[in-house]
């Protein structure tokens, strides 16, 4: 029989070498395996003379748990030695500054639109909302605008294709939200059909609209607010006071001068531009356009139903866009749509 004490030192000497896992277990077999030295000397036994049996199988069976344990202690010793070199891999100095959550925020843009929606809600102007996409007659004809009027042309105004891809001339995108208007006009007329008057029309219809048209100062994609009054006895001197109200709240600044421009708009009659001019800071004496208003034409009153001999109204128009330029010193319309991070953050 092989000397006990020498396998067992060999054993141990053989784990102590081995760093692997599974080269560990491969080292095992050479002591522990179905061929391994100490199943071998068990398998020997029955060879024996009983004298020696009990004796030769309590000594192989103390030899057996002596390369046993030393097994596992180095099992135990490798998974240690693993778990402490991926904890100093990964570890985290607590003492570092965190990096914090990227703060979002509302866009330049969507930050006007808010503004404006609240100071007309506070002078009694309700939203109204309608389709992007929409009929030639919501867009030109309930408007007034005559047939041959240069804003119908493809060089314009966005058409939309048809099924064989042929352009739909009745499918547009809005090139302005004063369709809303005229819906919320028909609508309201239908309300309250066969009453003896009829409640005033008081809103603002912001949206997106779309024309043909990119530089420093246009996009294709642009916003816009409109403004509608209807009822008995409105008159210049309402619109006058609204936009003039409007503008100072807007900018909040007595320091201003609002001027109205004639003009001519196919909505309206008479029609004006309306101008602003701060008298101070960086545009201090410079006239801005900012707006288009006038009287709302009687053809598009009638167009909604709506008596024009008994009811009258007025009808403006914003750029949001152009408001938010002026208000945050912007000199490029083209970035607030880029999507650059670097120039939204400033706004947050």
């Amino acid at each position: 029989m092989q000397d006990l004490d020498l396998i067992v030192r060999e054993a141990e000497a053989a784990f102590a070498a081995i760093n692997d896992p599974d080269a560990l277990e491969q080292v095992k077999a050479r002591y522990l395996g179905k061929s391994g030295q100490i199943t071998e000397l068990l398998k020997g036994l029955g060879k024996l003379p009983p004298e020696e049996k009990k004796t030769a199988g309590a000594a192989i069976n103390q030899a057996k748990v002596a390369v046993e344990a030393a097994l596992n202690t180095r099992r135990e010793d490798i998974r240690r030695a693993a778990l402490e070199a991926r904890l100093a891999e990964e570890a985290l100095d607590v003492t570092l500054p965190g990096r914090g959550e990227g703060r979002g925020g509302l866009h330049p843009v969507t930050r006007t639109l808010e503004r404006i929606e609240t100071l007309f809600r506070s002078i009694g102007f309700s939203v109204a909302d309608g389709p992007e996409i929409e009929e030639d007659f919501f867009n030109f004809t309930a408007l007034n605008t005559p047939e041959e009027h240069p804003a119908r042309s493809m060089h314009d105004t966005f058409y939309l294709l048809d099924e064989q891809g042929k352009v739909a001339e009745n499918v547009l995108l809005r090139t302005h939200t004063s369709p809303i208007q005229a819906r919320y006009m028909q609508a309201h007329v239908a309300k309250y059909a066969g009453q003896a008057s009829m409640p005033e029309i008081r809103i603002i219809a912001p949206g997106r609209v779309y024309r043909v048209d990119s530089d420093a100062t246009h996009s294709p994609m642009f916003h816009q607010v409109e403004g509608l009054w209807v009822g008995e006895d409105v008159s210049f001197a309402d619109l006058k006071g609204v936009i003039a109200d409007f503008l100072k709240s807007f900018f909040e600044t007595d320091d201003l001068q609002v001027r109205f421009r004639p003009s001519f708009f196919p909505f309206t009659e008479p029609s004006a531009e309306i101008d602003v001019a701060f008298m101070s800071g960086a545009l201090k004496g410079r006239w801005l356009e900012i707006a288009g208003c006038g009287m709302v034409h009687p053809n598009v009153l009638a167009h909604a139903g709506i008596d024009a001999e008994r009811y009258t109204g007025f009808a403006f128009g914003f750029g949001p866009d152009r408001l938010t330029m002026l208000r945050y010193g912007v000199n490029d319309l083209r970035l607030f749509f880029e999507g650059d991070l670097r120039f939204l953050r400033q706004f947050v």
